[in-house]
């Protein structure tokens, strides 16, 4: 890396919604921008908690200058406590994300070890050749930041998470004044969200949605359940202050809301709300006088809404003449698992209400209208959308440079782009990939594999294709002894399907009478005819190929 280089990195977040790990590289030091998790979903058996795999970074870890955090999202730093042990340096932060951090590190036993710095909201800090300076914007979360990263090549906007909200209702209005100047300054490269790009006008604000929860809470006469994300903090504000207006009583549902609840107040965001009550105690008040907050809007399978869908909550019930609102966006990727659950709901009698009925819900994302804004205010040289897939991306890049942008730039994980000096262009394509979190937490953190490693790969085989295992038993002159035993997972039942199994058994006696002598004295041999033998005659008969494994005893 030349001393006068800058480069710009994503391994997590170009290309596609969430896991967002960005970097920077100037002067021989990198700064990481973010470090999120994902979800798994079908295609990764046992899998809940997805995150970029850092290993390049990693194997650079004495060069990285920081992580600097622009929100409390889970998908900008929700991997922090996972992989944070591989990096080891500094974190930056401001207040309220640093409280959702600091709970984080603390069930990961690494609060005392991680070096967490708190930024005031505007602040400046150094770290290596990056002067970062917090930009105060709105989003979906208390104190979301852009970045004003100046470096010797030339000054960086990392947007980050945002939207023009002319109406935040918790915490400051986006910091204008502070992009204008930037602009006026000079930007080399606005790295920016492209969540919304296809929406077009504005966002809409959370003060119009309170508003609407107003109206919405006196049509209904029994409970009142509302999913939303727990870190929406504006909106458990909306919905407490519309069912107060109501006159009923409000309940946190949900340890993730309990979490944000406790910070909140310990920062002063929520100083006029009552307390919110125990979902054990909400049981108590007259069906027509509760609303319940509830975590699990995206149908996560553990969540509060899951367990009240399944009856399954030691607390609350839902049923004929109640209400369950969804005031949350469905994520991509959470289609099936949101439906499922609405589905689940309205078996129990429960009505359902979505933004789609009712205007309960705004973006935490630009639309067109506030991506135009943003381009006239920084007036950047080059425009490298990420947050989005591959067609936000480019339909983000053509926003740009009917913007007055002089260059965009489409990339992906993975591509190193040069912005300076000259023309931006991808110089490089660094490995990459997704690590996720697999079964209960190991002494030393919780187990990390690889998703396209071969435990995931045996994994995905054995839920579509079954597995097989034969124990054979020959003695030494390879005859074999007593009848193979098969045991064909996920592919035959033995009690009804006697002929098939037997089938696969003679397969296996044929394959082995039809080896040579001296083969079958050759344990790695016998092994493998076997082990074909099964596959083959499985394929056959059923069109799977399993995983399959032979046990052989040579007696």
């Amino acid at each position: 890396m030349n001393p006068d280089e800058l480069f710009f990195l994503p391994l997590g977040g170009a290309g596609e919604i969430g896991m967002n790990l960005n970097l920077y590289g100037c002067a021989g030091k990198w700064l990481m921008v973010d470090l999120g998790v994902s979800f798994g979903d079908e295609t990764m058996p046992m899998i809940d908690v997805v995150m970029p795999d850092p290993e390049w970074i990693v194997e650079r870890a004495k060069d990285l200058a920081a992580i600097v955090v622009t929100h409390g999202h889970e998908d900008h730093l929700g991997a922090i406590a996972y992989l944070w042990p591989r990096l080891k340096c500094p974190v930056y932060a401001t207040p309220f994300a640093a409280a959702i951090l600091r709970n984080k590190l603390h069930e990961a036993g690494l609060e005392k070890t991680v070096p967490l710095t708190v930024v005031p909201l505007g602040g400046r800090f150094k770290a290596g050749p990056f002067d970062v300076e917090m930009v105060s914007l709105t989003h979906s979360i208390p104190e979301p930041n852009a970045l004003a990263i100046r470096t010797p090549a030339g000054t960086i906007v990392h947007t980050g998470d945002w939207k023009f909200d002319p109406d935040p209702l918790i915490g400051l209005p986006a910091d204008t004044d502070k992009l204008r100047q930037l602009g006026n300054e000079g930007v080399l490269a606005l790295v920016g969200d492209s969540t919304n790009v296809f929406t077009r006008g504005h966002s809409g604000s959370e003060a119009e949605v309170r508003a609407a929860l107003i109206a919405e809470f006196a049509r209904h006469r029994g409970r009142i359940a509302v999913g939303c994300f727990a870190t929406n903090l504006a909106r458990i504000e909306s919905i407490a202050i519309a069912a107060h207006a109501n006159g009923r009583s409000v309940a946190l549902v949900g340890r993730s809301l309990w979490r944000i609840d406790k910070a909140a107040r310990e920062l002063g965001y929520l100083p006029d709300m009552p307390p919110f009550l125990s979902d054990h105690d909400a049981g108590y008040v007259p069906k027509d006088s509760i609303v319940y907050i509830c975590t699990g809007s995206q149908g996560e399978p553990r969540a509060a809404l899951a367990r009240i869908a399944a009856d399954d909550h030691p607390h609350v019930t839902l049923g004929k003449g109640d209400v369950c609102l969804f005031s949350s966006r469905v994520i991509p990727g959470n289609e099936k698992s949101i439906f499922r659950l609405q589905n689940d709901l309205t078996r129990l009698g429960v009505d359902i209400v979505t933004d789609r009925d009712a205007f309960i819900h705004v973006s935490g994302h630009p639309a067109r209208e506030e991506l135009e804004e943003m381009y006239q205010l920084v007036r950047p040289k080059i425009a490298v959308p990420v947050h989005g897939e591959a067609r936000h991306i480019k339909e983000h890049a053509a926003l740009a440079l009917a913007n007055q942008v002089p260059r965009a730039m489409e990339i992906e994980n993975g591509k190193m782009l040069r912005l300076a000096p000259g023309e931006p262009v991808v110089v490089d394509t660094v490995p990459t990939g997704r690590l996720g979190i697999d079964g209960q937490a190991l002494e030393g953190g919780p187990r990390l594999v690889r998703l396209d490693g071969e435990i995931l790969r045996n994994r995905r085989r054995m839920v579509f294709n079954g597995s097989a295992v034969l124990t054979l038993v020959v003695d030494r002159k390879g005859n074999v002894v007593g009848e193979p035993q098969l045991t064909a997972l996920g592919l035959l039942d033995k009690e009804h399907e006697a002929e098939e199994h037997d089938r696969v058994v003679e397969a296996v006696l044929d394959a082995v009478a039809e080896l040579a002598l001296k083969a079958r004295q050759d344990d790695g041999v016998v092994k493998e005819a076997a082990r074909r033998a099964v596959r083959r005659t499985l394929k056959e008969m059923l069109g799977h190929k399993p995983i399959t494994e032979v046990h052989l005893v040579r007696v």
